[in-house]
């Protein structure tokens, strides 16, 4: 399917330069045509020239089938577990890739390193799990890809937005709209900048006069670093590391919103995956997140790991680049992540889980089958309630207790009257 989106959104920019004009209403509806004029008033408005509005506006961007807003779709129902996702995305070929990478470019990695504080390895990582480094790019006009999600009805006001800040590289960078090649989602280059990060943190680190991140690697690689350095990026600070979890760890403790300092998770037991002494400055803050539950992997998480997460806000993400990261700087060879014990619920039955904590009052959940922050400090609190460990993940032991909540006793077992026999 990837490769038909691709050649499909390809197609068009190839003749989008050709086209002088396109008989839009020979196509759209007249409320897609009444939306289009609003639109173009509105760019207009708050500052895109007439003739870069002209110009990209010349090629008919409506698709009856929308191909980018079945992808967002997608993306909601595709669901993975942790080691699922990190063995997929963190594989033997890219940390092989990865570590050659690393290597062939040390001389802009070290540039960037003196000038940026992000470690090289990083850079790497992010490259080689955004477009499998640089050898894919999504695939879609990012105009076309971007007006289309912003006559959708789910999120039009994010991307009307992000469609501005892409006219607006159009109009400040002279970039020739039919090559900015992205994602469904607008997102652009080697590094799958979001046009509106475009905007605030590309740089022009070869000097060339021109901020090009789709074929100057330099470009991309610097405004990468850049914004990693301008969220808070501490260079002398690891992501984190995989730990081991004392017998009795009190799971209530776990979240990447729950702070330790290094020394006192120490104190609780927490050592190295081969029980050694977590060899980091004991003041550093730090959470541990166990994305499937108990009977999975556990992770001790630091700053670097919150800002990965602002690149991308999954903690799964986050995972994948600071696992590549490692990898990529030690040159070890690749391991398979053994797959939790624990068997994860259904989507169905996670909509089922968050339905009882909106119907009982507790939160309010979206109701869409997806594991994000809320729905596991949703997931806590019953689990607290019904007297399981707090580690945030829904197995079926959660879910039978929900089955089987009586509103007047909770999560109690009702005991059963007592019959008394008669002696024969």
């Amino acid at each position: 399917m990837l490769k038909a989106n691709a050649i499909f959104y390809l197609t068009i920019a190839l003749t989008v330069a050709g086209c002088a004009s396109a008989n839009v209403a020979s196509i759209a509806p007249k409320e897609y045509l009444a939306w289009l004029d609003d639109l173009k008033k509105e760019m207009v408005e708050r500052g895109i020239s007439q003739k870069t509005i002209d110009e990209v506006y010349a090629v008919d961007y409506y698709h009856p089938t929308p191909v980018a807003v079945k992808s967002d779709r997608k993306q909601i129902e595709f669901v993975l577990t942790s080691d699922q996702y990190l063995n997929r995305v963190v594989s033997k070929q890219r940390v092989q890739k990865g570590q050659k990478y690393y290597r062939d470019l040390r001389p802009l990695l070290q540039k960037l390193e003196e000038k940026y504080n992000v470690q090289g390895e990083y850079i790497i990582a992010f490259w080689g799990i955004e477009t499998n480094f640089g050898t894919n790019f999504g695939g879609y006009n990012v105009i076309d890809a971007l007006t289309e999600m912003s006559y959708d009805k789910r999120r039009p006001k994010f991307f009307r937005n992000q469609l501005y800040q892409a006219l607006k590289i159009v109009d400040d960078w002279n970039v020739d709209f039919t090559k900015m090649q992205g994602s469904w989602a607008g997102a652009m280059g080697h590094f799958q900048f979001m046009p509106s990060t475009f905007n605030a943190y590309a740089v022009d680190f070869n000097g060339d006069g021109q901020i090009d991140i789709w074929s100057s690697f330099e470009d991309a690689a610097g405004s990468a670093a850049n914004y990693l350095t301008e969220i808070g990026w501490k260079k002398n600070e690891p992501w984190g590391m995989q730990v081991s979890l004392p017998w009795n760890f009190d799971y209530a403790k776990s979240g990447r919103n729950k702070f330790m300092t290094v020394g006192e998770w120490h104190k609780l037991g927490v050592r190295t995956v081969d029980n050694k002494k977590i060899n980091l400055p004991k003041d550093i803050k730090a959470s541990i997140i166990v994305p499937e539950g108990k009977k999975g992997q556990a992770y001790l998480i630091c700053n670097n790991f919150y800002k990965i997460m602002q690149w991308n806000r999954s903690e799964n993400y986050a995972l994948a680049v600071g696992i590549l990261a490692d990898y990529i700087k030690s040159g070890k060879d690749w391991k398979r992540i053994p797959a939790a014990s624990a068997q994860r619920l259904k989507t169905d039955d996670i909509v089922k889980i968050q339905a009882f904590v909106n119907k009982l009052g507790w939160f309010k959940l979206d109701e869409d089958g997806q594991l994000g922050s809320k729905t596991r400090t949703a997931i806590k609190k019953i689990q607290k309630k019904a007297m399981l460990p707090q580690d945030g993940y829904p197995d079926y032991r959660l879910l039978y207790k929900i089955n089987n909540y009586n509103k007047d006793t909770g999560f109690s077992v009702p005991v059963p009257e007592r019959k008394l026999h008669k002696a024969k």
